[in-house]
């Protein structure tokens, strides 16, 4: 089996290269035609690109984020396409992020982006079944037209570490951006109710020290973006790790990419109660779910894992589990290949 990855994706974003490697550990020849050239120049350079893999692929998987991308594919190739949409531009610009407003020519445009890639591919795939709800309702798609990949975790990165931990202070670990999705507000709510209980927060995120720093916390340490090799060093020494607890329509639809970090580095999570974590998580076997948009929750939930040592274990050793049954880039990677097969 020969694919070709094409599209201006991130080759550098966890869930391109989660694909990749676990289409490879399938025993699958992985063609990439990508460029990250920007404006018009991008089209130009895929097209050439794609000249030298004509002919020779089985299937095209355009890499998120593949919105613009997809009309080319479209054009060049005349095999089966499966489009990564993985999260919806529309519901992220117009609703999560609030850049523009919902009846704006630029919500247009984000709209008719996720509509018109969607109608070009042959499979879509979406990383919950909530997100995929979402398209079919949103977008008017058959169910039958998308399939569920977890987003999951590179497990040569993220993995179990015999960290040093600090046990003068149980410390809470974050890693994000500052976008409401995060919550990181609530995050930092819940570490000033903690002022005084002997309790610390890692907060690594460039967007995050740049908004924060500023303000008086006595127990949060503010962070710049970091590498997946340091990253797991950090969480590795964490007594629990945040997932995410905004108050937005897709905090509700999706499982973070950190909260799987967390799974395969075998570190206690807390993330919020939701659509999606509901569905995966059993509350207080593999994860402790919190109130989204709840500061005062998450620190009583942060105290709970504090003081009951039988629960932190108890949920890091059944979410490692849980991830290394469902969420291996080998694992995704035979999903993908099997839904591929389908369609072939």
């Amino acid at each position: 089996m020969k694919v070709c990855y094409f599209g201006n994706y991130n080759r550098e974003y966890n869930r391109n290269q989660i694909l990749i490697k676990g289409l490879k550990l399938n025993g699958v020849e992985v063609l990439e035609c990508n460029s990250r050239k920007a404006g018009l120049a991008k089209y130009i350079d895929l097209f050439k690109k794609h000249q030298q893999f004509k002919n020779k692929y089985d299937v095209m998987v355009v890499g998120f984020p593949g919105y613009q991308s997809m009309w080319l594919a479209k054009f060049v190739c005349r095999k089966k396409i499966v489009f990564d949409a993985f999260s919806s531009i529309y519901d992220s610009m117009v609703f999560d992020r609030k850049k523009t407003k919902q009846k704006s020519p630029k919500a247009l445009y984000y709209y008719l982006l996720d509509y018109v890639s969607c109608r070009l591919a042959d499979l879509i795939l979406l990383d919950t079944q909530e997100h995929i709800d979402y398209f079919v309702r949103q977008f008017k798609i058959s169910q039958n037209k998308f399939k569920k990949i977890l987003l999951g975790s590179d497990d040569s990165f993220m993995q179990p570490r015999a960290e040093v931990k600090n046990n003068d202070k149980f410390l809470v670990h974050f890693h994000g951006s500052n976008i409401p999705l995060q919550g990181v507000n609530y995050i930092l709510g819940a570490a000033k109710l903690l002022e005084g209980q002997n309790i610390s927060f890692n907060i690594i995120g460039s967007s995050i020290k740049k908004q924060y720093q500023n303000n008086k916390y006595t127990n949060v340490s503010f962070l710049d973006n970091v590498t997946h090799k340091d990253l797991s060093k950090y969480m590795s020494k964490a007594d629990v790790c945040l997932g995410v607890f905004g108050d937005t329509d897709k905090a509700n639809r999706v499982i973070a990419n950190k909260v799987f970090e967390a799974m395969a580095a075998k570190c206690p999570i807390i993330t919020g109660r939701s659509q999606a974590s509901d569905n995966f998580f059993i509350d207080k076997d593999d994860v402790v779910l919190a109130k989204m948009a709840d500061s005062q929750d998450l620190a009583d939930k942060i105290l709970l894992i504090k003081n009951n040592k039988e629960l932190s274990n108890k949920i890091s050793d059944n979410a490692y589990q849980l991830f290394q049954k469902t969420s291996t880039p080998k694992i995704l990677g035979r999903e993908l290949l099997n839904t591929i097969n389908e369609i072939l």
